[in-house]
């Protein structure tokens, strides 16, 4: 899978001018209140909304440009989003750049650039294979032709929407190597906003049944897709549950006469098993949570805001191995936390945090304080560190 490498930020909400470089597969993001955390995760939000829909509609849905745009800055100044990513082209793993840029053009919202650039030889600057601004632009059609000088490139001229992206279309066409990869990427990625109740009850049994969606709605689907076409995954996701939560044995989907699914969880201390309804909550999350996790086809990028809800402390490094887990085998994680416990799973390289100042979001890395680096090599655990104020500009809220 396509790993992000870095992000920067500029005019966008509380993030006025910020980056987070190095990204690790397993990202832990931690803050006070209103620092930020959930606006970061909505830059995939709202990179995707700006793809399955346009920039304009992905604007409003998040109040305007005007709410969008960082207070006190100049409207004419634009939101710029830059992703850096490593893919393989031509049996080459490179380092691949998007910028999208979005300003107002007669008070309307426009893409004012979009590019895509990747250095084609191991020296020189990067390579623009995309360049669009204001829905005009071009894009290399034999990007795979690295002997070629880069004049001799053939560019083929496009035109979008003024609002929309240029990848939406190109994106399409598997002769754009960096623009379909990067499609993909967007459409792929999973940014939780999970909902217990709406993961529980019966469900209609016919819906989405390929991958849990981010409310966690079609978990039943999803469940009885797995039992029935991927018993050994299922049973997998059983397992995990079993050694996860202390008295569960066993976890089925059950479809009922009249024609909906529920799930059905077995407590070994118990004869008859027990339907959602009357499960914890956080046996319910677990179990969502391991679906996800365990998906056949997984999400390229998760991000998951404060898993630790409803979640007893003790299963908190369990949930976290079991993220970390999901990274090693190729996807990126990102969690945000306001939980000392599950800090206490996650190791120095693993974590960020954000810190508001002036009305402006910075993010840090806690490998690069001093302090907090003594300290975990003596021994500490992040969370005890955290908690205690180690973080400056931070603490459990």
């Amino acid at each position: 899978m396509m790993k992000i490498e870095s992000i920067r930020l500029k005019n966008f909400k509380n993030f006025r001018d910020a980056r987070i470089d190095n990204l690790p597969r397993f990202c832990v993001i931690v803050g006070a209140n209103g620092s930020g955390k959930s606006t970061l995760f909505d830059v995939f939000g709202f990179i995707k909304d700006c793809l399955t829909f346009n920039v304009r509609q992905a604007l409003q849905a998040r109040g305007g440009f005007q709410e969008v745009m960082s207070r006190n800055v100049n409207l004419d100044e634009s939101i710029e989003i830059e992703l850096c990513f490593r893919m393989e082209i031509a049996g080459v793993e490179r380092l691949v750049t998007y910028l999208l840029r979005i300003g107002l053009n007669d008070r309307k919202p426009v893409v004012r650039r979009e590019i895509l650039r990747y250095k084609r030889g191991r020296y020189g600057s990067p390579f623009h294979f995309i360049d669009f601004a204001n829905g005009v632009g071009s894009a290399v059609t034999n990007e795979e032709d690295f002997d070629k000088q880069d004049d001799t490139l053939e560019r083929e001229a496009q035109s979008v929407a003024p609002d929309a992206l240029a990848i939406k279309g190109l994106g399409q066409f598997a002769r754009f190597k960096a623009a379909n990869a990067l499609r993909q990427l967007l459409e792929n990625w999973h940014v939780s906003d999970f909902h217990i109740n709406l993961a529980r009850g019966s469900k209609d049994a016919i819906g989405e049944s390929n991958h849990l969606s981010v409310t966690g709605d079609n978990l039943q689907l999803v469940a009885r897709n797995l039992f029935e076409n991927d018993p050994d995954r299922f049973a997998k996701i059983v397992a995990a549950m079993q050694h996860r939560v202390p008295g569960i044995s066993d976890v089925e989907p059950v479809l009922t006469q009249d024609g909906r699914l529920i799930l059905r969880f077995q407590d070994q201390q118990f004869t008859d098993p027990f339907i959602d309804r009357y499960v914890s909550d956080g046996t319910i999350k677990l179990f969502a949570y391991l679906v996800l996790l365990y998906d056949p086809d997984p999400h390229p990028l998760l991000c998951v805001e404060e898993p630790e809800n409803q979640l007893y402390p003790t299963l908190l490094w369990e949930l976290a191995e079991e993220f970390r887990a999901y990274a090693e085998q190729g996807g990126q994680v990102l969690v945000s936390t306001h939980s000392p416990d599950f800090l206490n799973a996650i190791q120095l390289d693993e974590v960020y945090w954000l810190v508001r100042e002036q009305g402006s979001t910075k993010i840090l890395r806690a490998r690069d304080d001093a302090q907090i680096s003594a300290f975990i090599a003596e021994g500490d655990q992040m969370g005890y560190l955290w908690k205690e104020g180690f973080f400056r500009g931070t603490g459990p809220q």
